[in-house]
């Protein structure tokens, strides 16, 4: 949906699996960087936007795609309609921003399928009790995609991107990067939280609980893409089945932390209530009764962590706090992982051995991230990808 030209192939690519006599319904985001424009005009007004004010902005980049892609599709001799969000039934919470999808009354859909409609839903966006717009974050249309899916027992839900499916890690990291045919859930799951950015996590929640098959798929050519999909035997079969990075991450500490009960729940709680969410979690040994509280956050709420910090230490008798926005997390997923003793040691190991330095470790069943430098973090990913041999991977 970049641009206009490319919103005239989504129109063709549309029409032709309408003919071939599938109901159709179609999810939208924004063109190109036009919520990074929106965003921008934003910034010219105020440095503290109203939450609210920013839905009502940031809602209207897909509503623009909807309606263009709606008139490429009539052009195409095809009966079809636009709707927002609202328009599609989607409610949601009241959390701007981020907000979740509660209910979707799906009423106006199946009455618009049943007049041989095609219909282009703008994602990203739904309604709170209250009436006013919200929108669910960034890869927001994703959610909204799977969400409707679910709402219409949808026979299939395939997500267009600019990729030709998930990759190992990203090919503009590691030419040798290979395409997956398969992956889990919990799998992908992990690699949309940790930084790969072909789906968005909610989305893959979504799929997961409601076991809707996920079929992601390039917007410029007609191959096959990536299922994702429950487990299997075979999946298992492979041991780490991608790695990946961000540098959307900040590290804090909390350090003079009284050894007492309670005290991490003050803290976290607090972040919890301002709508933070906290990955890695590390609390060091105990000494003279103190001890000292390291996690992350993503820089977008780094700002809003450190209020809040300042703020927490004071009500639980800390001594002070640090944070450290130059670094990246770097991980490696794999469902075969938990039944694989040695992963942990080789990805230390081979980040040992390009001088890289771990500041936090966290792990679970499927996964291992490590929090390193941000200049570290993609000679990390290379070296990965090169202990766990994931160029030469086979699924056949």
């Amino acid at each position: 949906m970049g641009d206009t030209s490319r919103i005239k192939n989504v129109a063709r690519r549309v029409v032709e699996q309408y003919r071939q006599g599938n109901q159709m319904v179609v999810v939208v985001s924004a063109m190109g960087d036009s919520t990074d424009d929106l965003i921008a005009l934003s910034r010219q007004i105020t440095d503290n936007p109203s939450p609210r004010e920013m839905d009502m902005l940031l809602s209207t980049g897909e509503r623009v795609s909807s309606a263009l892609l709606a008139m490429a599709i009539k052009s195409l001799g095809v009966e079809v309609i636009s709707l927002t969000g609202r328009q599609a039934g989607i409610k949601t919470d009241m959390v701007y921003s981020k907000a979740r999808i509660i209910d979707v009354d799906n009423d106006r859909l199946r009455a618009e399928l049943a007049n041989s409609r095609v219909i282009i839903v703008a994602g990203f966006q739904g309604l709170n009790e209250y009436g006013d717009v919200t929108t669910l974050g960034r890869g927001g249309s994703d959610t909204t995609a799977v969400v409707l899916a679910a709402s219409l027992h949808a026979d299939l839900c395939e997500i267009y991107t600019d990729v030709d499916g998930v990759y190992t890690t990203d090919p503009r990291v590691v030419p040798e990067a290979c395409k997956l045919d398969t992956i889990t859930y919990d799998e992908m799951l992990e690699l949309a939280h940790l930084g790969a950015a072909v789906l968005h996590p909610r989305s893959v929640e979504c799929a997961k609980h409601y076991g809707i098959p996920l079929h992601v798929r390039s917007s410029f050519n007609d191959n096959p893409g990536t299922i994702v999909k429950e487990e299997t035997d075979l999946e298992i079969s492979m041991v780490i089945t991608g790695v990946t990075y961000t540098k959307n991450v900040a590290k804090l500490a909390v350090f003079g932390v009284p050894d007492q009960p309670g005290v991490a729940y003050q803290i976290f709680k607090k972040l919890a209530d301002n709508n933070i969410s906290v990955d890695m979690i590390v609390q060091s040994a105990m000494r003279d009764g103190i001890n000292d509280i390291s996690f992350t956050v993503t820089q977008d709420d780094l700002h809003k962590s450190l209020e809040t910090v300042e703020e927490t230490i004071k009500e639980v008798g800390a001594q002070g706090y640090t944070y450290n926005a130059d670094v990246a997390m770097v991980s490696v997923v794999g469902a075969g992982m938990n039944s694989n003793p040695g992963v942990a040691a080789m990805m230390f190991g081979a980040l040992a051995e390009e001088n890289i330095n771990i500041h936090m470790i966290s792990t679970s069943d499927i996964k291992i991230s490590c929090i390193v430098k941000n200049s570290d973090a993609e000679q990390a990913v290379k070296a990965l990808h090169k202990k766990f041999a994931l160029d030469k991977i086979d699924q056949n």
